[in-house]
């Protein structure tokens, strides 16, 4: 292993190429041995909304205009989070002979896997496009505002990917709590469940919730041509930008340490 102190004042932008390799080579390794390999990506988000669909559809249908896309786009949304929390939050263990061996900025590890996992996102996001043009569905002009939400996505899952990946470290339990908060949070998001059918006080508190607001303004831009409110908006901005400059803070006062942990 060399020294990284002459590297400390160079631009993270100087590293563009390796993030972008690390990402694409993450992506390669998800699907290694994988007989049906990318075709994964479109087949599980599809196979899991069956499932919800035959489930929830006699209970759910009637009151949620066009509900397969109502559930496929929460779904998207929703997993792209899942595997992106999760995979980072296990970043610096798997890559931990890289770690060891190389030097360079060590932040690298979960942008890479963030992108990586946003990369999958978008091919998700063509399986609903997909969806869309079988049910002759024509998407309002409020969809425009789609990249926006998903760049304020992409913010707060780095965020919350800065602290896991290290933190993990530290707390080997955490993937296991992890694991039990993002199972009660697709519950606690309207994924599959609109808003509505919430009680008022419970709806009241789930709105404080990021995940709760990019899912909800999903829907009502992709489906329904309702404008999301500035209010809404921008605090979602302010808590996504707000934890992406904690998480960086933290990752940056552990991640030594980490290193010498793991």
């Amino acid at each position: 292993m060399y020294s990284g102190r002459f590297l400390k004042g160079v631009p993270l932008t100087r590293y563009s190429s390796l993030i972008f390799s690390l990402a694409i080579s993450g992506l390669k390794l998800h699907y290694k041995n994988s007989f049906l390999g990318f075709m994964w990506t479109f087949l599980q988000p599809l196979l899991f909304l069956g499932v919800l669909y035959v489930v929830f559809s006699s209970l759910l249908g009637s009151r949620i205009p066009y509900f397969p896309l109502y559930l496929l786009i929460g779904l998207v949304l929703w997993n792209s989070f899942s595997r992106s929390t999760s995979s980072s939050m296990m970043s610096f263990v798997s890559r931990r002979d890289l770690l060891l061996k190389v030097y360079f900025p060590r932040e690298i590890i979960p942008i890479s896997t963030t992108i990586t996992t946003f990369i999958m996102m978008l091919f998700d996001l063509c399986a609903f496009g997909v969806f869309v043009a079988l049910f002759h569905f024509v998407p309002p002009w409020t969809i425009l505002y789609l990249p926006i939400l998903l760049i304020l996505l992409f913010t707060l899952t780095l965020g919350l990917s800065f602290i896991l990946s290290v933190a993990n470290v530290y707390f080997r339990d955490l993937e296991h709590i992890w694991g039990i908060v993002l199972q009660a949070g697709f519950f606690l998001t309207p994924v599959f469940l609109s808003m509505d059918i919430y009680p008022p006080s419970v709806r009241h508190i789930l709105v404080f919730n990021p995940m709760t607001l990019v899912i909800d303004m999903a829907h009502n831009i992709v489906l329904y041509n309702h404008m999301p409110s500035v209010g809404a908006f921008g605090y979602l901005a302010v808590v996504s930008l707000a934890i992406l400059g904690l998480g960086y803070m933290i990752f940056k006062k552990f991640e030594s340490k980490a290193i010498e942990i793991i």
